[in-house]
């Protein structure tokens, strides 16, 4: 048996530990919100795992992090941002003052990010004419599942009320729609695969 377990049987009472401290319920709103997350993070590593050499074609030259990155690039940069999220909805309303912007608090620098990718692919024309049907291949399928999975918890942080400044609602918000473009864009039948 290791040292240590990861398994502190802790939670078969049904109660679940909070950042800096407290228990609540594993069905609370808070961990039904974080719940959703986490799936959310696990879907976009499906997909980031999916825009592999043989993925796409031309993959390489598809471009979704910014300037200087790729849309796998991007969707890791994501996967850290959600863990400052789930530390934010992690924490009772009493211990928020001890939450560190950007590290375990969501900024209003964070949410402007995925805007102006948002902004960035719909200028390449990211944008489709026509009703999407989701599977054009495996990485917008899985990109797809992330957005539906990222909609969820949105839903669930309204139900939550993490604060009444917190930025969790609209990060994942403009996260959904820029998972949105990137299965389009991915799908390369929207945009050239150098278009963004």
């Amino acid at each position: 048996m290791p040292a240590r377990s990861i398994s502190t049987k802790r939670g078969d009472d049904g109660s679940t530990g909070l950042l800096y401290g407290g228990r609540v319920r594993k069905d609370s709103a808070r961990i039904e919100c974080n719940g959703a997350v986490d799936e959310a993070q696990a879907a976009i590593g499906l997909a980031r795992a999916h825009l592999g050499d043989s993925a796409v074609p031309g993959r390489s030259t598809v471009r979704g992090g910014g300037p200087s990155g790729s849309v796998s690039e991007f969707l890791l940069a994501v996967e850290r941002d959600l863990w400052v999220l789930m530390a934010e909805v992690a924490t009772a309303p009493r211990n928020r003052r001890k939450l560190v912007p950007g590290a375990s608090l969501v900024t209003a620098e964070m949410v402007d990010r995925l805007e102006t990718k948002v902004h960035e692919l719909e200028a390449a024309g990211a944008v489709p004419t026509e009703f999407v049907v989701p599977g054009e291949n495996l990485p917008s399928a899985a990109l797809d599942v992330a957005r539906t999975v990222v909609r969820r918890a949105e839903r669930l942080a309204v139900g939550a009320r993490i604060a009444e400044d917190s930025q969790v609602v609209p990060y994942l918000n403009r996260l959904s729609d820029a998972l949105w473009l990137l299965a389009r864009a991915v799908e390369g039948r929207h945009v050239s695969a150098r278009g963004t």
